[in-house]
């Protein structure tokens, strides 16, 4: 090998040191801001121009194999199963979009609670998103899981709405605050029409189960946290960089609060082998 040739290869050696330095930088420095479980197709996306001004030339599957490399792929969620308490008088009504999609933002929403640990005790978390933007619509965090918790959450909803002249159905599983005439009162008032699951399912509430799952993986909610206070501010942020910041494949890459103002995707259901299945009828 000529001198030449050793330089030229040491120099290129020592490029690609730095330049995997800054690749890591870059994969953690997103995560920090957007999602600690941002994966491999998002990360590229949303990474692309800084690969360009940093000079680093890395195509996609190539990036995949420096994830692996480094150990920072995201390992697979267990699954996990959730309860609801439906055991109770409350009039229940009809499933009105069972094996149905939404066409535009606001005319399905989709609403549940999870629960968040802190060291006081349970907290719970009351989320209303739109079922085809995924945007959060609106939420409330307490420590009780009263029928006031979801209509303060429905409340906020109400008053983020972009398009309050077009008709809306809201669903839910048949959990007592969702039945509690106190909330459905309150959302036939607002000229929006009530739905809720039938039957076990695990597709009928999947938006609002798989929302509630994002939070608490991605955005530290699963942990036990300090206190009602911080786990309300940690709520609030996680709700806004979901909105706002991260990317979401059923969107085509594009984030909710986006496709919330720019309606022009087509909806992509989470159950799988259905392709064109009817739309919504309202």
């Amino acid at each position: 090998m000529s001198k030449q040739a050793f330089y030229k290869r040491l120099k290129t050696q020592q490029k690609q040191q730095i330049d995997q330095q800054k690749l890591i930088k870059m994969v953690k420095d997103y995560r920090k801001t957007v999602g600690s479980k941002t994966g491999g197709v998002k990360l590229y996306n949303a990474l692309k121009k800084d690969f360009i001004n940093a000079d680093i030339k890395m195509g996609r599957d190539k990036f995949y194999r420096f994830l692996r490399s480094n150990n920072l792929l995201i390992p697979k969620r267990k699954n996990y199963i959730t309860t609801t308490n439906s055991n109770h008088m409350y009039k229940k009504y009809k499933n009105l979009v069972k094996d149905h999609v939404p066409t535009r933002p606001e005319q399905l929403w989709v609403s549940d609670i999870t629960y968040i640990k802190t060291e006081n005790g349970h907290n719970y978390l009351a989320l209303v998103t739109d079922a085809y933007s995924k945007q959060i619509m609106g939420y409330k965090i307490d420590n009780h899981m009263k029928t006031s918790l979801c209509k303060d959450a429905l409340a906020m909803a109400i008053k983020n709405r972009k398009y309050p002249n077009k008709k809306l159905i809201h669903h839910s599983d048949r959990g007592f605050q969702y039945c509690n005439p106190k909330y459905t009162d309150f959302a036939e008032s607002n000229g929006i029409t009530m739905s809720m699951t039938e039957q076990y399912d695990p597709y009928e509430n999947a938006v609002a189960e798989r929302i509630n799952r994002t939070l608490k993986y991605e955005y530290g909610l699963k942990q036990t946290i300090k206190n009602n206070h911080l786990a309300q501010k940690m709520t609030k942020q996680a709700v806004h960089i979901y909105n706002n910041l991260r990317l979401h494949y059923s969107l085509a890459l594009r984030n909710p609060a986006e496709v919330h103002l720019k309606p022009n995707i087509k909806y992509k259901s989470y159950r799988k082998n259905n392709v064109n299945l009817p739309e919504i009828k309202i």
